[in-house]
C-alpha cells in the first residue's frame, strides 16, 4: 500500500495540469473579435441555433455565418444582384433567416440549412423606403420602413412557414414621422409577441406598439433620449438599444407595462466603430461594426465585437 501512495500522487497532479490545460482552453474560446470579409459592410447580426452567428452585407445582400466559439466562418447565402441584407430575425422553428432589404424595399426569407430562397416580398416601392429591421414572433415577423410611419406584418403559420403576402400596419397614435430623417429603426418584441417596441432614430425615442393596430404610445424614458438609436434587444425587462454613431449601447430598464423606462448605464468598448445591431449569447452581446463613413469601404476588414457585459449597473465600460 504504501507504494500505492506516490503513485496516486503523480496521477492527481497530472490529472490537475489536464484540468489546468483544458480551462486554458476554455479561456481561449469565445473571441474578442469575429473576422468578416473584406469589403463585407454588414448591418444586421442574429443569433442561430446553437452557436452559430448570422451577418448580412449591405453591399451584396450576402449571409455570412460564424461560429461564436470559435470565430471561424463562411460565406452561406451568396449575394444577388440588386440584394441587400440589412436586420436580420432567425426563426427556430423553420430555420429561416428574415432579411431587410433596404432601400430596395424588399424582405427575403432564407433557410439557413440550404441557402435556398423561400420569399421574397416587396413591401414597399424601391428607392420610396428603407425596409430597415425585422423581429420575428409566433404568430408573424414585423418589418420597419425607416422613410414612412408603417410596418409590415408578414403573418407565420404554427410551424413557422410564411404567408403568400405581408400586410402594411400604419403607425399611429404617438409616433411623430420626421421627413428626411431616420424614423423607426430598430424593433423587438415581448415573448408572447402582444407588444413589439421601436426605436425613433431622428428623436431618440421608444415606443410600445400594439401589433394589430400600429397604435404606438411614446414609453417614457424620464428626459432621456437615445440619440442614434438602431438595433435593440430585449433580454427579460432590459432593452439594449444601439447608438451607432456615438459608439455605444444604452441599457434601458423597463417597467413592467412597458409605459416608462430609465437609462441605467451605457456599454462603451475601444473595439466600437459605428456598431449597428446586436445579438446576445450568455452573459455577452455581440455589436457588428458597420464603419460608416471610412475610406474605401470595399476594400475595408469588418468584425463583429464580443462585448462582456458589465456586472454592475454603475460599470459601462465593457470588457
Amino acid at each position: 500500500m504504501r507504494y500505492d501512495r506516490p503513485w496516486s500522487i503523480g496521477l492527481i497532479a497530472l490529472l490537475a495540469l489536464a484540468l489546468s490545460g483544458a480551462v486554458t482552453v476554455q479561456a481561449r474560446a469565445f473571441p474578442e473579435l469575429i473576422p468578416l470579409p473584406t469589403g463585407w459592410q454588414p448591418e444586421g447580426v442574429a443569433l442561430g441555433r446553437g452557436t452559430t452567428i448570422y451577418a448580412g452585407s449591405l453591399a451584396t445582400g450576402a449571409i455570412y455565418a460564424a461560429d461564436l466559439r470559435t470565430g471561424a466562418g463562411r460565406v452561406l447565402i451568396e449575394g444577388q444582384p440588386g440584394r441587400v441584407a440589412v436586420g436580420l430575425a432567425f426563426d427556430r422553428r423553420s430555420g429561416y433567416l428574415y432579411v431587410a432589404g433596404g432601400p430596395t424595399g424588399q424582405a427575403y426569407v432564407y433557410d439557413v440549412a440550404t441557402g435556398a430562397t423561400v420569399a421574397s416580398y416587396q413591401l414597399a416601392p424601391a428607392g420610396a423606403g428603407f425596409i430597415n429591421d425585422v423581429i420575428v414572433t409566433r404568430q408573424a415577423a414585423y418589418f420597419t420602413n425607416s422613410a414612412a410611419a408603417e410596418l409590415y406584418r408578414l403573418p407565420l403559420e404554427r410551424d413557422g412557414q410564411p404567408a403568400d403576402s405581408a400586410q402594411t400596419l400604419p403607425l399611429s397614435g404617438d409616433f411623430a414621422f420626421v421627413p428626411n430623417a431616420f424614423n423607426a429603426n430598430g424593433i423587438e418584441a415581448m415573448p408572447n409577441g402582444k407588444v413589439l417596441i421601436i426605436v425613433h432614430s431622428a428623436l431618440g425615442a421608444l415606443y410600445r406598439v400594439d401589433p394589430a393596430s400600429g397604435v404606438a404610445t411614446r414609453i417614457d424614458l424620464g428626459g432621456a433620449t437615445l440619440t442614434n438609436g438602431d438595433g435593440i434587444l430585449l433580454h427579460g425587462k432590459t432593452l439594449y438599444v444601439v447608438q451607432n454613431r456615438l459608439n455605444q449601447i444604452a441599457v434601458v430598464r423597463l417597467s413592467r407595462d412597458l409605459g416608462a423606462g430609465q437609462l441605467v448605464t451605457t456599454i462603451t468598448h475601444p473595439n466600437f466603430n459605428v456598431p449597428t445591431t446586436i445579438a446576445r449569447f450568455g452573459a455577452a452581446l455581440y455589436a457588428v461594426n458597420a464603419k460608416f463613413g471610412i475610406n474605401d469601404p470595399q476594400n475595408a476588414g469588418y468584425e463583429i465585437v464580443r462585448v462582456e457585459l458589465p456586472r454592475g449597473p454603475g460599470s459601462g465600460r465593457a470588457r
